[in-house]
């Protein structure tokens, strides 16, 4: 099985509107994404409702993040991923047919190849925690990912996402078109808005390339931590 930086490079120079990132994610990002699930070897803790964990992950690429998440899941729960891009799909479905740190789960994970917007099962989500690069997109599409994670949460479910760090103003400042400081301008409004009513922590990971901020969400019922 060729090597995960393999994949994810090929993808990046051949899709990068929805690969998006310049590298994996590193150790200490995922570690962060995953702040409310468990570490190992902790015991799991039981979903608000008292009935196992249900956990999303969007944009999983070649699992760099994947393989943090399911070192933290209990023997009951369940891990969705939703990835658009085929070759990132292939690329897992052989990790959870050959890979060690993969194969003992995979009565516990689906994966779905398609775009998140269109992903709308019956149950909602603990936990869910997106790789989307929404810089790549346009501020009402931004807009309609954060509606529809969520929807996707439950009642106390946190949603968890990352930006590179000063990335998008960088981007503003280089000599882009009109239309492209416009559009980075409005992702920023989009998400400063969405961090004024619901982001409750935010943290910094400066292991990771580039560094980058770690945004958690809770849509029902902003709280302090």
């Amino acid at each position: 099985m060729r090597s995960s930086w393999h994949v994810f490079w090929r993808e990046f120079r051949r899709s990068f509107h929805t690969t998006g990132a310049v590298a994996p994610s590193s150790a200490a990002l995922a570690r962060a994404l995953c702040h409310h699930l468990p570490e190992p070897p902790a015991e799991p803790a039981p979903a608000p409702s008292g009935t196992p964990r249900r956990v999303l992950e969007v944009g999983p690429g070649t699992g760099a993040v994947t393989r943090h998440i399911l070192a933290r899941l209990g023997p009951e729960d369940r891990l969705d991923l939703v990835e658009i891009n085929p070759q990132f799909v292939q690329f897992l479905q052989r990790r959870f047919e050959q890979d060690t740190q993969f194969a003992p789960y995979r009565q516990q994970v689906h994966l779905h190849q398609g775009s998140v917007l269109e992903w709308n099962p019956p149950q909602r989500y603990d936990v869910v925690i997106s790789g989307l690069p929404l810089n790549n997109f346009q501020p009402e599409q931004v807009q309609q990912f954060l509606d529809h994670f969520a929807h996707l949460a439950g009642e106390q479910g946190v949603v968890s996402f990352f930006q590179y760090v000063a990335v998008r103003r960088l981007r503003q400042h280089l000599g882009l078109s009109p239309g492209t400081r416009r559009r980075l301008r409005g992702i920023t409004e989009v998400l400063d808005r969405c961090f004024g009513q619901y982001e409750f922590r935010r943290q910094l990971v400066l292991r990771n390339l580039p560094p980058a901020w770690v945004h958690h969400l809770r849509f029902r019922e902003p709280a302090e931590e």
